[in-house]
């Protein structure tokens, strides 16, 4: 499922959605479907490791599940 960031017309809201092929995406703070895909900012160079890192982190702490071995989840929690 691809990533896209929106631009609600109605309640002039922005976001970002996970959204399958068969799904009309709605706005999540009014519910319109007149919707608008924006642009996706890029991350900087140097940041995208970091990134990963804390969201690997965050998602270890929910409790997602992960294809990382122990140790290797281990090194990137540090």
């Amino acid at each position: 499922m691809p990533l896209y960031d929106y631009h609600c017309k109605t309640c002039h809201s922005a976001f970002e959605l996970l959204v399958r092929a068969s799904t009309l995406p709605t706005c999540p703070q009014c519910s319109s479907t007149d919707l608008e895909r924006a642009v996706s900012r890029i991350a900087p160079a140097g940041k995208i490791e970091a990134i990963r890192a804390s969201n690997r982190r965050a998602a270890a702490r929910q409790g997602h599940f992960s294809n990382l071995s122990q140790a290797e989840r281990t090194k990137l929690l540090k």
